[in-house]
């Protein structure tokens, strides 16, 4: 269950300008409990398109060291991700995916963050046979060295949501399951089923704001449990 704060939170948002992580940014800036939201970007023509009360910081996550002074954070959220296909290879892949993330949590606990939430993926898992789900298990796995009092992992099944509106291509099958959801979702077990960007946003801040210590995994079913919480109490 939720805690209120007694002070404002101070919150770091990297990959906001991706599905969950600009759904973030939208719910971040119109929740009380958040007194400053800063993103971070890594092009300075990304800071104009940010939505308003959101403070833009030009990052070059290669470069990106602990020692490198973010603005002062209490939650950081890690949104950043890509496709191999996008990226162009398995290196560039984990350029992003597992070197950027890393980098981000190492930066945002040396700015004083002490929760974290990250946007991993259904399936993951170090020892995977597959590239893409080996990678983010070994990223769950480097995060958690950190030993952050707090670590919320989302790994949710496929996202929905308006990619085209973002300037990106859609990504196979979420056409098809957006259609289809309505009329035979309910077959599908709650662990799988698609989840929409908007409603993971909604979870990693209900997950943050909660009072438990440690590493937690939330899978779809989870995520979608919180974000349906997060509606009622809005």
């Amino acid at each position: 269950m939720s805690k209120p704060h007694r002070r404002p939170v101070r919150a770091c948002v990297a990959g906001g300008t991706g599905l969950v992580g600009r759904a973030l940014l939208a719910q971040l800036v119109h929740d009380p409990r958040f007194s400053a939201v800063t993103a971070l970007v890594r092009r300075a023509d990304q800071v104009p398109g940010l939505i308003g009360g959101v403070n833009g910081r030009v990052v070059d996550y290669a470069a990106l060291g602990p020692a490198d002074t973010l603005p002062p954070v209490d939650w950081a959220f890690c949104c950043l991700g890509t496709t191999i296909k996008v990226a162009g290879s398995q290196a560039a892949f984990r350029a992003v995916d597992f070197e950027a993330v890393l980098a981000f949590a190492r930066a945002a606990k040396a700015a004083g963050a002490n929760r974290l939430a990250v946007v991993s993926a259904m399936g993951a898992d170090p020892k995977s046979a597959v590239f893409y789900n080996r990678i983010k298990g070994e990223m769950e796995q480097a995060l958690a060295a950190l030993k952050l009092p707090h670590l919320v992992i989302a790994r949710p099944s496929l996202l929905l949501g308006e990619r085209a509106a973002l300037g990106q291509a859609g990504r196979p099958g979420e056409r098809l399951a957006q259609a289809l959801m309505p009329a035979i979702g309910w077959l599908i077990p709650r662990k799988l089923r698609p989840i929409r960007a908007d409603a993971v946003a909604a979870a990693l801040v209900e997950a943050l704001a909660d009072s438990a210590k440690g590493v937690q995994v939330l899978d779809s079913d989870a995520l979608q449990a919180l974000a349906d919480q997060a509606d009622e109490t809005r």
